[in-house]
């Protein structure tokens, strides 16, 4: 063989119709090849890796405990006689006939919407107020922020003894020649004295929430809208608030999932009293199950309280389509 027949027979044709030297193909026995073909395989369980511990305390800790409740709420559970009796749908009759759970729900819906109103009215004072140039304002936002980050019960402690008969409030009120009430006994104010303590708790997250919204809004808009006539509420209500509507919605939500699963200050201002006033749902729930260990109805008022979270947020969100800005 000549040597252009030695040089075109190490050239072997390939598929694509280009040659491809022999030597370049991989020999027999090495792993290189091998190891190519087989590096996606764990690479494609690096994030699953990642995930999974996230993964598994959402079943741990969510699904499985939600299953459970929805399984507990069909049967009649006796934690002392250890009887365990599958009713159906029972403890959901029981519940339309339940007086105090109809009052609950009442009580629960005026907490809702009471902290909703004046919790988001006054986180937007606040923001704009915080969104000026003043002197003082980063002072002034860390102390209205400073509630967050407190512990809830450390926090409801506190507020117990400025809301006792002789306590703070009642003592500057002596001062000026008001005669304070009680707040944390009489049926009248109860139920409005646990939401200030919520408001001053929450108002500092909704409105950093607020403030980081209107540093969005493009000071463009508002020069132009100045230009044209427009008040300052002018320029609020129609250039600034459209802006905002996204930030709105999910203050508005996270606020109303906060005041339906509220307990620790009830827990430790009421109790639920005096007279129900200040029974809301999340805490009858709790009465219902661990002080009266009828874990069946109990879980019954959870499942109910979840459907009511599920579809008050399922409202808020269809809602973004007809007033939030920019929103198809």
């Amino acid at each position: 063989m000549t040597s252009v027949n030695r040089a075109v027979a190490a050239v072997k044709p390939h598929r694509g119709g280009r040659p491809t030297d022999a030597k370049s193909q991989p020999r027999a026995g090495d792993p290189s090849g091998t190891f190519r073909r087989q590096r996606k395989f764990p690479e494609a369980h690096i994030g699953l890796a990642f995930v999974s511990p996230m993964v598994i305390g959402v079943i741990v800790l969510c699904l499985i405990p939600f299953i459970s409740v929805i399984w507990y709420s069909l049967h009649d559970w006796d934690v002392f006689t250890g009887s365990f009796e599958f009713i159906g749908l029972g403890n959901y009759a029981r519940l339309v006939n339940d007086a105090v759970a109809a009052k609950s729900l009442g009580v629960t819906g005026l907490f809702m919407a009471t902290l909703m109103i004046v919790n988001i009215v006054l986180a937007m004072l606040l923001a704009l107020l915080v969104n000026q140039r003043l002197r003082g304002v980063s002072a002034f936002r860390a102390i209205y922020f400073a509630p967050v980050v407190v512990a809830v019960v450390a926090w409801v402690i506190i507020w117990q003894f400025l809301l006792a008969s002789n306590g703070g409030i009642n003592g500057f009120l002596a001062m000026v020649g008001v005669e304070g009430p009680n707040w944390l006994r009489d049926p009248n104010t109860a139920l409005y004295a646990v939401v200030i303590v919520q408001v001053f708790k929450g108002v500092g997250m909704n409105m950093v929430l607020f403030l980081a919204a209107l540093q969005g809004v493009p000071s463009e808009l508002k020069e132009a809208a100045r230009i044209d006539g427009a008040s300052n509420w002018r320029i609020f209500w129609s250039v600034v608030l459209p802006m905002l509507s996204p930030t709105l919605l999910l203050v508005m939500i996270l606020t109303s999932i906060g005041a339906l699963d509220v307990f620790a200050p009830i827990q430790v201002l009421t109790q639920g009293g005096p007279s129900n006033s200040t029974l809301v749902l999340s805490y009858y729930m709790y009465q219902t199950a661990f002080e009266r260990q009828d874990f069946g109805y109990g879980s019954t008022l959870g499942v109910v309280l979840f459907v009511i979270v599920l579809a008050l947020t399922a409202v808020q969100w269809r809602l973004r389509k007809v007033w939030v800005h920019d929103e198809v």
